[in-house]
């Protein structure tokens, strides 16, 4: 999409701050900024607690599209800055600031990051492909029964059964990031260093969201740099946002 763009949804959302019900909406629109690429969330103001908001202490300027009506939250005498705002081209519905809230729903299930885009797919199907990966010359996962996920925009991703991946390689990290598609992920890393190979090179999905329940617990590697094979032929090495990795 391109310029500033708005669609309806019919999802349910809530957005907390601790407990508290902060927005409860059945009418949302989608929202897809002229500089950012994932959509966010806007609300009719009757959907909104109002009466939490106050005119901000000290609106920044130029972000969200020019928005100059900015609210602070205020909740129990803790005051959260600049935690929504009103599009110009969208009167009488209020956003927020994602990461300002603790946690979102969609219908009953929680989101992360940012709302999903209902023009993206995220596809996870089950292979009889022959997949392994290899790092520094060394085979760390091996097998013919992975789930293939296809995701607009990113290269295929081999997810690999656990008992096919060497963990003697491996070590598992503290690092987790969060996924509005597929949920919270888990980290490992090369036991032993390689060069061109950061760090946090494989991750796996413990609790997947239900629509890509098969990849639960199966680790996939960052295509864009380790070697990976498929039915006996290596492929290149794509280049997307991630390949910055192997710099890390």
């Amino acid at each position: 999409m391109q310029g500033f763009t708005w669609e309806t949804s019919r999802r349910w959302v809530r957005g907390y701050k601790g407990e508290t019900v902060v927005v409860d909406s059945r009418a949302p629109l989608l929202v897809w900024e002229s500089a950012y690429p994932v959509p966010r969330y806007a609300f009719p103001v009757g959907d909104v607690r109002g009466d939490l908001l106050r005119p901000a202490a000290n609106p920044p300027s130029g972000p969200h599209e020019g928005a100059t009506e900015f609210y602070d939250l205020v909740m129990d005498g803790d005051v959260t800055p600049n935690a929504a705002y009103i599009y110009p081209k969208l009167p009488g519905h209020i956003a927020f600031e994602w990461f300002l809230l603790d946690r979102w729903l969609e219908e009953d299930e929680e989101i992360f990051v940012h709302p999903r885009d209902p023009h993206k797919r995220v596809d996870a199907i089950r292979s009889s492909r022959h997949v392994r990966v290899e790092i520094g010359g060394q085979i760390v996962a091996d097998t013919w029964e992975p789930v293939l996920v296809f995701e607009t925009g990113l290269p295929t991703r081999y997810y690999i059964p656990p008992k096919d991946v060497n963990f003697d390689l491996l070590v598992a990290t503290e690092s987790h990031t969060r996924c509005p598609y597929k949920g919270e992920a888990s980290y490992w890393s090369m036991r032993e260093p390689v060069e061109g190979v950061p760090n946090d090179v494989a991750w796996a999905y413990p609790d997947p969201i239900p629509a890509v329940a098969q990849i639960k617990d199966y680790l996939s590697f960052y295509n864009e740099v380790v070697d990976i094979i498929v039915d006996g032929e290596r492929e290149e090495r794509p280049v997307t946002v991630f390949s910055k990795r192997a710099g890390d």
